[in-house]
């Protein structure tokens, strides 16, 4: 009878995490319970795939034979030792055929887990396989990054690995060069690639390390066309998070949770995301085994707990402590919303039309001609909370407008703009500037939709506007965008999303807008939204301020410095 040690121990990982004998986050869960309903699944005729046991067990074979390339494992000389989480990840992606072909099941892998988990081992493994065990002829596989140095971090192990492993160098005619790895008799290979590749290869697998460091998805989506011609191809996504909510890999990180919550299904998408969870507190010890699979092993929880003090002794660590070890993605370094808190607040079922004939807040926010614009509809009811006191709930719908010229003259934001567009999350005016006529007769819709009781604005950019709307006979409120109107907006901002009195549909636009707000601090502590970058826009946030500061505030009559009159700031 057939013994399958490895996939065996990966199965009781799955249940033992679904059981919570296993610290581990709600998309490690659910991760772990796909792959144990599908298990049952497989037995259905009109189930397409099955799990091939002998597949699973025979890449977790390949991989432990190869030695440790780095630390005292390697100085020992000794061989890979997958730890239960690791066989799992590797008999999910190689171990589940589609039944009609006997193929892979998964073309594609998003693996997130925090820094010093064994990534590069993984990586390193997945691509010596995809070169030489996974019979496919003339395999190309590419190490893909940003830099150089970051394309060598998965190249230099892979190539270490092999030039340790003479026997298996000699039975697969492997020839070993500096910069590339070959097995002329078929002409497969293994090279790293860095920044944009251009077309023409015909990759059998892309290892794309720390694909949060990738501004734009050029490298990803010339490896993805050129998988055309292969049956069986692998683009494996390894990465930490990362701070720019606008790019390729969180927006990748989106739809494998969009996949994980079953919102959007994607049978060929496997995904484990190692994070905590939203509510949880992240200087608490106890979340560390969450986002650290290789807690105690590779990495060190002497480690983790200095790294943990450090972050809450030193605010200016913080960011890189949630990023880069327990998983959680923001943006601006001194961010002023909890992200987990945000993303635990959204809620795609959301409709806007089941608001119609409720009052609502309006504000609107045209920082330029030629750059985003954005208006916000702000609602108030009242919930029950854990006391059964009543609590005021706040719920936000954001619609954001960009002239046409603008998309094509984005840098950085380019790629994310034409997504957006695409999707319908951000609405296009023709020419080289914003066409207030166009948000104007938007808010007439919604006037017509909604009752709104005032309309709240900035006159800095938007008096004509204004005056446009008092014609049309809508109730219009001067709302400078000072520090006296924006901090108490701000608070109860805050206060609503950590008390959970906050709702959003889950908009990507607004989403990213949210990460880039930076509170600055005055004298009396009373906070001012800022951001970082130019690109970093937050035009989104700030409409919703607005509302909000009306919907809780009297006005303040007193002529103030609009906020965009700063030097330091461009919404």
């Amino acid at each position: 009878m057939a013994s399958y040690p490895n996939v065996n121990a990966a199965n009781k990982y799955a249940r033992d995490v679904v059981a919570k004998k296993i610290p581990a986050c709600k998309e490690v869960r659910q991760a772990c319970q796909r792959h144990l309903d599908d298990l049952k699944a497989q037995k259905s005729r009109s189930y397409p795939y099955r799990f091939d046991k002998d597949e699973a067990e025979r890449v977790c074979e390949f991989v432990q034979l190869l030695p440790h390339t780095k630390g005292p494992w390697a100085r020992e000389r000794k061989l890979i030792t997958l730890e239960p989480w690791q066989l799992f990840i590797f008999s999910c992606i190689f171990g589940w055929l589609k039944k009609k072909t006997g193929l892979r099941r998964f073309s594609e892998a998003y693996i997130e887990v925090g820094r010093k988990n064994g990534k590069s081992v993984i990586a390193a493994g997945v691509a010596n396989y995809m070169l030489c065990a996974d019979g496919e002829y003339g395999a190309e596989v590419y190490c893909g990054a940003t830099t150089e140095k970051q394309a060598w971090e998965v190249f230099r192990p892979a190539r270490l690995m092999l030039s340790k492993s003479p026997a298996l160098v000699s039975m697969a005619g492997i020839e070993i060069m500096a910069k590339n790895i070959s097995i002329p008799e078929d002409g497969s290979r293994l090279e790293p690639l860095i920044g944009n590749p251009g077309d023409g290869s015909s990759p059998s697998c892309a290892v794309v390390d720390e694909f949060h460091e990738h501004q734009t998805p050029d490298l990803y989506d010339t490896m993805a066309t050129g998988m055309g011609s292969r049956d069986q191809p692998l683009m494996f996504i390894i990465t930490t998070a990362g701070f720019n909510l606008a790019g390729p890999c969180y927006d990748k990180r989106r739809q494998a949770q969009q996949m994980l919550d079953k919102g959007l299904p994607n049978d060929e998408l496997f995904a484990i995301i190692y994070t905590i969870d939203a509510g949880d507190d992240w200087k608490d010890p106890a979340v560390l085994r969450k986002a650290n699979p290789n807690f105690g092993i590779s990495v060190g929880e002497d480690f983790l707990l200095k790294a943990q003090r450090d972050a809450v002794r030193y605010p200016s660590r913080q960011n890189s402590f949630l990023t880069k070890h327990l998983n959680v993605w923001v943006s601006a370094r001194t961010a002023w919303l909890n992200m987990a808190s945000w993303h635990a607040l959204g809620d795609e079922s959301l409709n806007i039309e089941d608001f119609i004939g409720k009052a609502c807040w309006l504000g609107v926010d045209l920082a330029s001609k030629t750059d985003i614009a954005s208006i916000a509809l702000l609602f108030r009811d009242e919930v029950p909370d854990k006391k059964g006191r009543m609590k005021t709930r706040w719920t936000v719908f954001v619609r954001n407008y960009l002239p046409e010229g603008a998309v094509e003259r984005a840098s950085n934001n380019k790629a994310a703009y034409e997504t957006w567009v695409n999707s319908g999350d951000l609405i296009i005016t023709d020419g080289e500037e914003l066409d207030f006529d166009v948000i104007r007769d938007d808010i007439k819709d919604l006037a017509g939709l909604f009752e709104i009781t005032e309309i709240a604005y900035d006159p800095w950019r938007a008096t004509q506007l204004a005056h446009q709307l008092m014609a049309d006979g809508a109730s219009i409120v001067e709302y400078r965008n000072t520090v006296q109107n924006m901090s108490p907006a701000m608070r109860e901002m805050e206060a609503a999303i950590t008390g959970g009195r906050f709702r959003h549909a889950k908009d990507p636009v607004l989403t990213w807008m949210a990460s880039n707000v930076v509170a600055k601090a005055d004298a009396k502590d009373n906070i001012y939204p800022r951001k970082e970058k130019p690109d970093n826009k937050i035009d989104g946030i700030i409409a919703i301020l607005m509302a909000l500061g009306r919907a809780v505030l009297t006005e303040n009559d007193e002529p103030e410095e609009s906020i965009y009159d700063t030097s330091d700031v461009t919404c």
